[in-house]
């Protein structure tokens, strides 16, 4: 099924499909079709599944795009460097070495899975954090998830001194790798939007 408003949807003849649009009283978001081209797009479905839920997750950003299908996909014509690229010219919001980071929030229920990365089995945690009126989960690999529940006690506003920005990312990049991208991931955007404070 297609959506009617993206660009297969918008100019269906372009992609060699025909829709069948049904009458409908709120949005056309699943519209079926006739494909002209022969490709059967039922054998992608698994891969697209499991990629976008743990996009979804702010995991496995490093695969191959090949580690989603288990069959030969054409090659990307994406250059690999096109995040790095993006970033770089769309830099990170500054940051005050001096700026003091607080939490706001309780700590988390933990959950440990595990997922696979290049062939290899790679520890992740969820964590689950319960306020009074939601629950929000919030996953990253687990050695960064530790090194967060580690300090997250230590931003609370009534552990009397605070941290800084400067001191967090010292911290972190003693045993990680570089905070800054880090810091303005998903997870973590997540976190700055459920109480962690940069003040």
């Amino acid at each position: 099924a297609l959506t009617a408003h993206s660009p297969v949807g918008l100019s269906p003849k372009d992609y060699g499909i025909e829709p069948h649009y049904a009458d409908i009283t709120f949005a056309n978001n699943d519209v079926a079709f006739t494909d002209s081209t022969g490709i059967d797009h039922e054998i992608f479905s698994e891969g697209l599944r499991k990629s976008l839920f743990n996009y979804m997750h702010g995991i496995c950003f490093e695969y191959d795009l090949q580690e989603w299908f288990n069959f030969e996909i054409p090659q990307t014509s994406i250059a690999p460097d096109y995040i790095i690229n993006c970033i770089e010219s769309e830099p990170f919001p500054q940051v005050k070495s001096s700026s003091k980071i607080v939490w706001l929030g309780n700590m988390p229920t933990i959950e440990i899975y595990q997922g696979e990365s290049k062939g290899l089995q790679v520890e992740y945690m969820q964590m689950t954090f319960h306020d009074k009126r939601s629950s929000h989960e919030i996953s990253m690999l687990s050695d960064k998830g530790q090194w967060l529940i580690d300090n997250l006690e230590d931003l609370k506003i009534d552990e009397g001194s605070i941290m800084t920005y400067g001191q967090l990312k010292s911290s972190y990049e003693e045993s990680l790798d570089d905070f800054t991208l880090f810091w303005f991931g998903d997870s973590m955007t997540a976190m700055r939007e459920i109480g962690l404070l940069v003040l």
